[in-house]
């Protein structure tokens, strides 16, 4: 029975497959149960209690600081260093006879960049300077005949005034002689009545040889002398009336002369007008010179400022015209140069002038201090070629950028050590 018994217990039993998921794993859940038994001692211990809520207060004050610090600027990345760029251009034509600069070349102000062939202009100046020449011995002689003909035609006024006098005082003169001669005439026609009457009468008494011959002699000398003196004194009054034609004749000339020296004011203004017209001709040839003097002077083309010679399209034997581009010259100090910042609007609202800025710059990796001087009057895409229009029915708001000038602060740029166009990120520090 027992062998028997042993033998039936040890027959193999059919195998029954069970699922791995449901077999026992009795190292992993002592596993599972260490670890959760060392959390729990792990979160138990005062110390971690203690370790979680400093870790959580520095948490908290490095998120409350981050804030602060995060808040306490405003930054873009769509900013660049800005300059000024100065054109050098031909201010006359002509050749170019010599170039002295080079692309990147540094140059001073005042350097000779260009010079054009001067031949034509120095023949100008010397024109203009023999006509200026001649204009001035015009003048010259124009503003001596002033007083020249102030005395002539001051004298010619006095002496047609005395003329004019002086006729007057003839024709009375004349006309007083008339007179006497009249009365001349008068009594020498009386005396030649008597002297006639008288030989009439002795006539008749010759006749009858009362008288002598002697007598009667007398009385025809008598007749024939009072006859002549009559003659005589009629001539002379005719003499005395033709003296008052000529004295009246002498009055008209005096009056014309006095008439044509009245006009010496004008005379004379139109001497001084003449005077000041030949000045005035010196003075525009003077002007003609300068600008051919200057002219000669523009044919050396010198830099207006101390830069770069940048984009230079002149070269030696061409031919240039006034306003020509020839070169650029960029500045490179730090009063010429500055940051514009395009900002978006929605930044603007503590930026003001004045707040200070750092300025980091990607070609030499440093940050430059400077400040905000300026905030532009209207947005970037009000100056470009082609500004929105936002009256279309589809209208999309889009955050505008307005740009912010920020300059350097001063002894912040080495020398030659910024171009405008280099990429920036500024920092403005609204409460620093």
């Amino acid at each position: 029975m027992d062998q028997t018994s042993s033998v039936t217990e040890a027959k193999p039993q059919p195998e029954t497959r069970v699922p791995q998921s449901q077999l026992p794993q009795p190292q992993a859940q002592h596993d599972s149960e260490a670890r959760y038994q060392r959390r729990a001692e792990f979160f138990s211990n005062p110390r971690t209690k203690w370790g979680l809520i400093v870790a959580g207060l520095v948490i908290l004050t490095a998120v409350f600081f981050l804030w602060r610090y995060l808040g306490s600027y405003e930054s873009t990345d769509d900013a660049q260093i800005d300059g000024h760029v100065n054109s050098v251009s031909a201010r006359v034509s002509g050749h170019v006879v010599k170039l002295n600069v080079e692309d990147n070349q540094y140059v001073e102000k005042g350097t000779v960049l260009v010079e054009i062939d001067p031949a034509d202009y120095q023949v100008a100046v010397a024109q203009a300077r023999a006509e200026y020449a001649d204009a001035q011995a015009q003048a010259s002689a124009a503003g001596i005949n002033i007083p020249i003909t102030d005395v002539s035609t001051s004298s010619q006024l006095s002496g047609a005034q005395a003329g004019v006098s002086g006729a007057k005082a003839g024709i009375a003169a004349a006309r007083q002689q008339f007179e006497a001669a009249k009365s001349q005439v008068a009594e020498a026609e009386a005396n030649n009545t008597k002297a006639q009457n008288d030989l009439v009468r002795y006539k008749q008494l010759i006749d009858k040889q009362e008288i002598s011959q002697q007598q009667y002699d007398q009385a025809v000398a008598s007749a024939q002398s009072a006859a002549a003196t009559l003659r005589a004194a009629r001539a002379n009054a005719d003499a005395a009336a033709a003296q008052i034609e000529q004295a009246q004749s002498k009055l008209q000339q005096a009056g014309a002369d006095l008439r044509t020296a009245g006009t010496a004011p004008q005379t004379l203004r139109v001497i001084r007008a003449r005077a000041a017209s030949a000045e005035a001709n010196a003075e525009r040839k003077k002007a003609e010179l300068d600008q051919a003097e200057l002219n000669l002077l523009y044919t050396k083309v010198i830099a207006p400022v101390s830069g770069m010679v940048s984009n230079r399209t002149v070269e030696v034997g061409q031919n240039v015209q006034p306003g020509q581009e020839m070169m650029k010259i960029i500045p490179l100090d730090e009063a010429n140069l500055w940051v514009t910042a395009n900002f978006k609007e929605t930044q603007l609202k503590s930026i003001k002038a004045g707040l200070p800025a750092d300025i980091a710059v990607d070609a030499t990796g440093k940050i430059y201090q400077g400040h905000v001087d300026s905030i532009a009057g209207a947005s970037g895409a009000r100056f470009s070629l082609l500004p929105p229009e936002n009256a279309t029915g589809n209208y999309v708001k889009v955050v505008q950028r307005i740009p912010v000038k920020i300059v350097f602060d001063k002894d912040q740029i080495k020398q030659h050590e910024l171009r405008p166009g280099m990429s920036v990120v500024p920092k403005v520090w609204i409460s620093k």
